[in-house]
């Protein structure tokens, strides 16, 4: 990694998160949806379901080594619904949300960055974003 660009990672915020620690399987997401479309009581709130839903599969196809989180905000559709999460063994936590920075980068500097710094940090991509969310080292310590 010597051809490696210099960035900067920049704290934006906290940020409240339901996060899955062990996801193995696409079924997943369908039995969530089975579970969860009982709370979704207009088309706006199952669009927000399938979203989220997405983003579940997304991540496991993924094959990331990082949990799957969602902040809390991108839920609160759901009302009774979290305590269904809550019941499925998902975990409330707060994660850091960061900027990463890198001057004159192309796509494939960014991606030698991020597999730098999955040596060091665990954290996952916010999609189409600059963002990272980056997870307490209680998930991982020994």
């Amino acid at each position: 990694m010597s051809n490696l660009k210099s960035f900067q990672l920049k704290f934006v915020r906290e940020e409240r998160h339901f996060l899955l620690p062990t996801v193995k399987t696409i079924i997943i997401a369908q039995n969530l949806y089975d579970i969860l479309f009982q709370y979704v009581i207009n088309p706006e709130r199952e669009e927000n379901l399938r979203l989220f839903l997405n983003k579940l599969e997304t991540h496991i196809k993924s094959k990331s080594k990082a949990p799957f989180s969602i902040p809390y905000s991108e839920l609160e559709f759901l009302e009774e619904g979290l305590q269904e999460l809550r019941l499925l063994n998902w975990i409330e936590l707060d994660v850091a949300v960061c900027e990463l920075i890198v001057e004159d980068a192309d796509e494939e500097d960014v991606e030698n960055i991020l597999e730098f710094l999955e040596n060091y940090l665990m954290f996952n991509k916010v999609e189409n974003t600059n963002h990272i969310y980056i997870y307490p080292d209680e998930l991982i310590r020994y």
